[in-house]
Protein backbone atom coordinates (compact mmCIF):
# COMPACT_ATOMS: atom_id res chain seq x y z
CA UNK A 1 0.00 0.00 0.00
CA UNK A 2 1.93 2.38 -1.43
CA UNK A 3 1.53 6.84 -0.11
CA UNK A 4 4.83 7.89 -1.76
CA UNK A 5 6.72 9.12 1.87
CA UNK A 6 10.24 8.40 2.49
CA UNK A 7 10.46 7.74 5.91
CA UNK A 8 14.14 7.20 6.23
CA UNK A 9 17.15 7.65 4.37
CA UNK A 10 19.71 4.75 3.46
CA UNK A 11 23.45 5.92 4.13
CA UNK A 12 25.30 4.69 1.57
CA UNK A 13 28.23 6.34 1.38
CA UNK A 14 30.71 4.33 2.89
CA UNK A 15 29.47 1.11 0.06
CA UNK A 16 29.63 3.91 -2.75
CA UNK A 17 33.74 4.37 -1.63
CA UNK A 18 34.57 0.49 -1.46
CA UNK A 19 33.15 0.31 -4.60
CA UNK A 20 34.81 3.23 -6.33
CA UNK A 21 38.00 1.42 -4.95
CA UNK A 22 37.08 -1.81 -7.36
CA UNK A 23 36.59 0.56 -10.66
CA UNK A 24 38.59 -1.34 -13.56
CA UNK A 25 38.06 0.16 -16.94
CA UNK A 26 39.81 -2.36 -18.90
CA UNK A 27 38.23 -4.07 -21.77
CA UNK A 28 36.29 -6.21 -19.80
CA UNK A 29 34.44 -3.81 -17.61
CA UNK A 30 30.55 -3.59 -17.29
CA UNK A 31 29.21 -0.03 -16.29
CA UNK A 32 27.32 -0.30 -12.88
CA UNK A 33 24.83 2.62 -12.14
CA UNK A 34 24.08 3.40 -8.10
CA UNK A 35 23.07 6.57 -6.74
CA UNK A 36 25.40 9.60 -7.55
CA UNK A 37 27.56 7.78 -9.14
CA UNK A 38 28.65 5.13 -12.00
CA UNK A 39 31.20 2.62 -12.02
CA UNK A 40 33.30 0.65 -14.26
CA UNK A 41 34.13 -2.56 -13.13
CA UNK A 42 36.24 -6.10 -14.58
CA UNK A 43 33.68 -8.94 -12.62
CA UNK A 44 35.78 -11.75 -12.28
CA UNK A 45 34.20 -15.40 -13.26
CA UNK A 46 33.71 -16.49 -9.85
CA UNK A 47 31.62 -13.14 -9.13
CA UNK A 48 29.80 -13.86 -12.55
CA UNK A 49 28.82 -17.36 -10.93
CA UNK A 50 27.94 -16.46 -8.13
CA UNK A 51 25.54 -13.32 -8.88
CA UNK A 52 23.80 -15.72 -11.39
CA UNK A 53 23.16 -17.67 -8.36
CA UNK A 54 21.95 -14.46 -6.21
CA UNK A 55 19.54 -13.78 -8.92
CA UNK A 56 18.00 -17.04 -8.82
CA UNK A 57 17.63 -17.41 -5.17
CA UNK A 58 16.27 -13.94 -5.33
CA UNK A 59 13.34 -14.42 -7.63
CA UNK A 60 11.80 -16.99 -5.00
CA UNK A 61 11.69 -14.18 -2.01
CA UNK A 62 8.47 -12.85 -1.23
CA UNK A 63 9.38 -9.72 0.39
CA UNK A 64 10.68 -8.37 -3.18
CA UNK A 65 7.50 -8.75 -4.80
CA UNK A 66 4.71 -8.97 -2.19
CA UNK A 67 2.16 -5.65 -0.71
CA UNK A 68 1.00 -5.25 2.56
CA UNK A 69 -1.63 -4.60 4.02
CA UNK A 70 -2.22 -5.98 7.26
CA UNK A 71 -0.22 -6.85 10.23
CA UNK A 72 0.09 -10.02 9.31
CA UNK A 73 1.39 -8.98 6.00
CA UNK A 74 4.41 -7.00 7.45
CA UNK A 75 5.29 -10.22 9.93
CA UNK A 76 5.49 -12.14 6.95
CA UNK A 77 7.79 -9.67 4.76
CA UNK A 78 9.78 -9.16 7.78
CA UNK A 79 10.47 -13.11 8.03
CA UNK A 80 11.09 -13.30 4.68
CA UNK A 81 13.28 -10.32 4.74
CA UNK A 82 16.01 -11.98 7.39
CA UNK A 83 15.82 -15.23 5.09
CA UNK A 84 17.40 -13.21 2.54
CA UNK A 85 19.36 -11.42 4.45
CA UNK A 86 21.03 -14.84 5.80
CA UNK A 87 21.39 -16.18 1.85
CA UNK A 88 22.93 -12.66 1.29
CA UNK A 89 25.52 -13.00 3.83
CA UNK A 90 25.96 -16.36 2.82
CA UNK A 91 27.18 -15.44 -0.34
CA UNK A 92 29.72 -13.03 1.20
CA UNK A 93 30.96 -14.99 2.99
CA UNK A 94 31.69 -17.46 -0.17
CA UNK A 95 33.30 -14.33 -1.95
CA UNK A 96 35.49 -13.67 1.33
CA UNK A 97 38.34 -13.76 -0.88
CA UNK A 98 37.34 -11.45 -3.31
CA UNK A 99 36.11 -9.19 -0.93
CA UNK A 100 37.39 -5.86 -2.66
CA UNK A 101 35.67 -7.05 -5.86
CA UNK A 102 32.49 -5.41 -7.14
CA UNK A 103 29.86 -8.36 -6.14
CA UNK A 104 30.80 -8.51 -2.79
CA UNK A 105 30.35 -4.95 -2.70
CA UNK A 106 26.67 -4.86 -4.32
CA UNK A 107 25.56 -7.53 -2.12
CA UNK A 108 27.09 -5.19 0.86
CA UNK A 109 24.99 -2.74 -0.52
CA UNK A 110 21.80 -4.41 0.13
CA UNK A 111 22.71 -5.67 3.26
CA UNK A 112 23.32 -2.12 4.58
CA UNK A 113 20.31 -1.39 3.22
CA UNK A 114 18.47 -4.47 5.15
CA UNK A 115 20.40 -3.38 8.47
CA UNK A 116 19.10 -0.01 8.26
CA UNK A 117 15.76 -0.80 7.44
CA UNK A 118 15.94 -3.40 10.42
CA UNK A 119 17.00 -1.00 12.74
CA UNK A 120 14.11 1.87 11.74
CA UNK A 121 11.83 -1.19 12.19
CA UNK A 122 13.05 -1.92 15.77
CA UNK A 123 12.36 1.90 17.05
CA UNK A 124 8.89 1.53 15.31
CA UNK A 125 8.09 -2.03 16.97
CA UNK A 126 9.30 0.03 20.44
CA UNK A 127 7.31 3.13 20.08
CA UNK A 128 4.17 0.59 19.95
CA UNK A 129 5.11 -0.78 23.18
CA UNK A 130 5.63 1.93 24.36
CA UNK A 131 1.67 2.82 23.09
CA UNK A 132 0.78 -0.37 25.27
CA UNK A 133 1.38 -3.17 22.37
CA UNK A 134 2.57 -5.88 24.22
CA UNK A 135 5.85 -7.83 23.12
CA UNK A 136 5.18 -10.46 20.57
CA UNK A 137 1.30 -8.62 19.89
CA UNK A 138 0.99 -7.27 16.37
CA UNK A 139 -1.80 -4.71 16.62
CA UNK A 140 -0.17 -1.51 15.05
CA UNK A 141 -1.86 1.59 14.38
CA UNK A 142 -2.89 2.54 11.48
CA UNK A 143 -0.31 5.34 11.50
CA UNK A 144 2.58 3.03 12.29
CA UNK A 145 1.11 0.46 9.90
CA UNK A 146 1.04 2.94 6.88
CA UNK A 147 4.73 3.88 8.08
CA UNK A 148 5.69 0.32 7.61
CA UNK A 149 4.25 -0.24 4.25
CA UNK A 150 6.18 3.26 2.89
CA UNK A 151 9.89 1.73 4.62
CA UNK A 152 9.24 -1.60 2.62
CA UNK A 153 8.19 -0.21 -0.62
CA UNK A 154 11.48 2.08 0.28
CA UNK A 155 14.12 -1.06 0.92
CA UNK A 156 11.97 -3.24 -2.13
CA UNK A 157 13.10 -0.75 -4.20
CA UNK A 158 16.90 -0.10 -3.24
CA UNK A 159 17.08 -4.20 -3.45
CA UNK A 160 15.35 -4.49 -6.91
CA UNK A 161 17.61 -1.90 -8.23
CA UNK A 162 20.33 -3.42 -6.49
CA UNK A 163 19.88 -6.47 -7.78
CA UNK A 164 19.46 -5.31 -11.06
CA UNK A 165 22.89 -4.42 -11.07
CA UNK A 166 23.67 -7.88 -10.08
CA UNK A 167 22.06 -8.85 -13.12
CA UNK A 168 25.20 -6.26 -15.21
CA UNK A 169 27.46 -8.54 -13.46
CA UNK A 170 25.78 -11.85 -14.30
CA UNK A 171 25.74 -10.97 -17.91
CA UNK A 172 21.75 -12.08 -17.28
CA UNK A 173 19.41 -10.86 -20.03
CA UNK A 174 17.51 -9.05 -17.57
CA UNK A 175 16.09 -5.72 -16.68
CA UNK A 176 18.83 -3.32 -15.08
CA UNK A 177 16.76 -0.69 -13.86
CA UNK A 178 15.43 -3.44 -11.12
CA UNK A 179 14.68 -6.71 -11.30
CA UNK A 180 11.33 -6.88 -10.26
CA UNK A 181 8.23 -5.38 -12.23
CA UNK A 182 6.86 -2.26 -10.47
CA UNK A 183 10.34 -1.29 -8.39
CA UNK A 184 12.45 0.07 -11.38
CA UNK A 185 13.84 2.53 -13.13
CA UNK A 186 16.11 5.83 -11.74
CA UNK A 187 17.25 5.39 -8.32
CA UNK A 188 15.45 7.87 -6.33
CA UNK A 189 17.79 10.27 -5.22
CA UNK A 190 15.74 11.54 -2.13
CA UNK A 191 15.69 8.17 -0.41
CA UNK A 192 19.74 8.33 0.31
CA UNK A 193 21.23 10.33 2.43
CA UNK A 194 23.28 13.02 0.29
CA UNK A 195 26.80 11.44 -0.69
CA UNK A 196 29.92 14.31 -1.78
CA UNK A 197 31.30 11.32 -4.68
CA UNK A 198 34.53 14.03 -5.10
CA UNK A 199 35.65 13.10 -1.38
CA UNK A 200 35.78 10.01 -2.14
CA UNK A 201 37.33 10.52 -5.31
CA UNK A 202 34.27 9.22 -7.12
CA UNK A 203 32.87 11.27 -10.30
CA UNK A 204 29.17 12.46 -10.54
CA UNK A 205 26.72 9.78 -11.92
CA UNK A 206 26.90 11.45 -15.59
CA UNK A 207 30.68 9.90 -15.60
CA UNK A 208 32.14 6.90 -15.79
CA UNK A 209 34.84 5.72 -13.60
Amino acid sequence: MRSGAIPFQFEIASVLSSLARSADARSCAVRLSLPFVNFLVCPSEREKAAAVEIIVRAADRRVLSAQECCDNCIDNALRSLQELRGQLVEKQVELSGERKGSLYQLIELMLVAIRQFLTFEQKLARRDRMGGLKRGERIRSPEDRQTYFDALELLRGHLSRSLGQITVIADMNLPSDGLIAGYQGAWPINAYKPVDAAKFGIRSASQEI
